[in-house]
């Protein structure tokens, strides 16, 4: 997934290494080349006008775009880039957000970087303690395109941030490498509607009754939808039909650097 939303490398030029070296190039070896920051877009709840989280979105220091930061990460700095996205988007949801209004902090992640949960969770788990982050309040997105090198070892991946109350997230679900069969395989807690479903639902029969369906099918496993990529009031009134609740998009709000955008629905009060 190459849009703005990601901090994660391209899996194509990019093949990592695994077990203890992972680690030891988290914690050694040549610095990013890029400074990092990060910038946070609402997930909005359009019943109720309220933020459910916001996602945080690479950027560099300098204005780069994500993809400009995406290419300039080597393929041996994977680990480390991951790494540093996480805790860099911890340490400013610790400045930024309310310490108790239960909004999460949704982080991008890259599956095949994470040899074992467990210990990549460590400087995630120190960053949040250190700016007394509620790691409860942690939401981690996989992108459905990027390639599953080891279904098992992701389905691994998501049972171990569950089991520490983490919430999991298929991002860009209905495009990409696969579709209801790595649904059924992992089992994740949200379910993010890729943007070229959203696209022109309003006017798409096809797409909206596809969208319904999807929505049908999570709920009845327990999975919440989120629609990404909205940008006219006619899709946000079409999803509001079909029953979707949680909403991202430009129309909603466009990314803020070290910032928490305010936000405005049309039938909602401006919120922050």
């Amino acid at each position: 997934m190459m849009h703005a939303p990601i901090p994660a490398a391209d899996t194509a030029r990019a093949t990592p290494v695994a077990g203890p070296a992972a680690c030891q190039g988290c914690r050694t070896g040549a610095p990013l080349r890029t400074a990092i920051t990060m910038a946070f877009q609402p997930i909005v709840d359009i019943h109720t006008g309220s933020v459910f989280a916001y996602e945080a979105l690479v950027r560099g220091t300098e204005g780069q775009s994500a993809g400009q930061v995406l290419a300039g990460i080597e393929p041996d700095m994977i680990y480390k880039f991951d790494q540093a996205c996480r805790v860099k988007a911890i340490e400013l949801a610790g400045t930024l957000f309310a310490p108790d209004d239960g909004v999460k902090l949704s982080i991008n992640f890259m599956p095949n970087a994470v040899y074992e949960p467990n210990a990549c969770i460590r400087a995630s788990l120190s960053a949040a303690r250190r700016v007394g982050f509620d790691p409860g309040r942690l939401m981690f997105e996989f992108t459905e395109n990027e390639q599953m090198v080891d279904v098992v070892h992701v389905r691994h991946i998501i049972e171990a941030y569950q089991a520490r109350g983490f919430t999991t997230a298929i991002d860009d679900f209905g495009a990409g490498y696969a579709g209801l069969g790595l649904l059924a395989d992992l089992r994740p807690d949200m379910l993010k509607l890729d943007m070229a479903l959203i696209r022109g639902v309003d006017s798409s029969a096809s797409r909206r009754t596809i969208v319904a369906s999807v929505v049908r099918m999570a709920d009845e496993l327990g999975i919440r939808c989120i629609a990404e990529g909205i940008e006219t009031a006619a899709e946000l009134q079409t999803l509001r039909e079909i029953g979707l609740r949680l909403c991202q998009g430009y129309l909603i709000a466009r990314p803020a650097v070290e910032a928490l955008p305010s936000f405005a629905l049309a039938d909602s009060p401006l919120a922050a």
